[in-house]
């Protein structure tokens, strides 16, 4: 039976069959369509793993509230839901999921309104000028490293390292510098591309452990350390730090 939805005239799926197998994307993009389950995954795009009480505050929910949305979208494969003992932690299902968050992002013409305060206004501006996206560094700090390295031979025209670029990672740290290799991920926010793929993975973890970025109180936002300028200013790459605490 038709229907009539918000002005978009509708079909019931279950009365028609298609001439080939489609892949059904539509449970998955209802899972994301509700405002707080679409605010937890992007919550999650910080790699860590967050327990559903976190989110509940993150997204000013109940516990009860947070704990069936988790339940959904675990149940449509977006995020996993990890015990240990009593403790039940959520992260995402795995980097083609944060690749479909970050893709999403930048098809979004909008965003979520947020308090009209200078707190507020700071959160996003540091956001912007550097975060982690899922496992890889992303804004303005990801995107700079990105297009240096290009730059500067270390990187091809396809992403993939150069025997300079080669050079470079191992003199980092790398514990694959010599195989690595990279994919581009269109940054939501600046539309340019930052690293992504198991080098973008790989300079992320190395620089955390380096301590030549940290993050910013228990948000997505990072910034370069001092250390970090002075270790990339070596390699003959300059990035502003770019944000304050």
């Amino acid at each position: 039976m038709d229907t009539e939805q918000s002005g978009v005239h509708t079909e019931r799926m279950d009365t028609r069959t298609f001439p080939e197998a489609l892949p059904d994307i539509s449970r998955t993009a209802a899972a994301l369509a509700d405002p707080s389950r679409a605010a937890m995954c992007a919550a999650l795009m910080d790699g860590r793993a967050w327990t559903v009480g976190e989110l509940a505050r993150y997204c000013g929910l109940a516990r009860s509230t947070a704990s069936e949305h988790v339940d959904l979208l675990t149940a449509r494969g977006l995020v996993l839901d990890v015990r240990q003992g009593r403790h039940r932690y959520v992260r995402l299902a795995g980097g083609d999921i944060a690749h479909v968050i970050e893709s999403l992002g930048i098809v979004a013409q909008s965003t979520f309104d947020t308090a009209h305060s200078l707190r507020a206004s700071s959160a996003t501006d540091r956001a912007r000028a550097g975060r982690t996206c899922y496992k890889h560094l992303a804004g303005r700090l990801g995107v700079a490293l990105a297009e240096q390295l290009q730059d500067r031979g270390c990187l091809t025209d396809t992403w993939e390292p150069t025997a300079a670029g080669r050079e470079v990672l191992s003199a980092w740290g790398l514990p694959h510098a010599q195989s690595v290799t990279a994919t581009p991920c269109m940054d939501s926010t600046e539309r340019r591309f930052h690293l992504a793929g198991p080098l973008g993975k790989e300079l992320c973890t190395v620089f955390f452990d380096k301590g030549w970025i940290e993050r910013l109180g228990a948000s997505r936002a990072v910034r370069l350390t001092d250390a970090g300028t002075t270790a990339l200013a070596n390699a003959g790459i300059r990035l502003l730090t770019a944000v304050a605490s």
